[in-house]
């Protein structure tokens, strides 16, 4: 059906389409979740690195709750958990980008 579609796609976060450059331009802080050995191996310029498992106890990091969060991983997955972490935890603002590699582009 059409509507669990729908639901699914909200629940990946692949709803109405996001300007993520603009969310950049707008100071937004794109928040890495994989591993420190994968974000060593090339990542975007200027993000943070949380791996996704340490998340819940390091969100003390970004104090303003209202802030645009654009999180990436390796291909959405990680990035869609992190992101109903930072929900849960009073976020407003939180938009997966899915592959760091495919978000590198879309901010270009």
């Amino acid at each position: 059906s059409s509507t669990m579609m729908e639901a699914i796609k909200s629940l990946l976060g692949l709803g109405p389409k996001v300007d993520y450059a603009e969310l950049k331009k707008q100071g937004a802080i794109i928040l890495d979740v994989r591993s420190k050995g994968e974000f060593a191996g090339g990542h975007i310029k200027g993000s943070v690195n949380i791996p996704v498992d340490s998340l819940p106890n390091n969100t003390s990091r970004f104090t303003d709750k209202n802030k645009p969060i654009i999180t990436c991983c390796a291909s959405g997955m990680r990035s869609g958990m992190a992101k109903n972490i930072l929900k849960s935890k009073g976020y407003t603002q939180v938009y997966n980008g899915g592959s760091w590699m495919r978000l590198q582009h879309k901010l270009n």
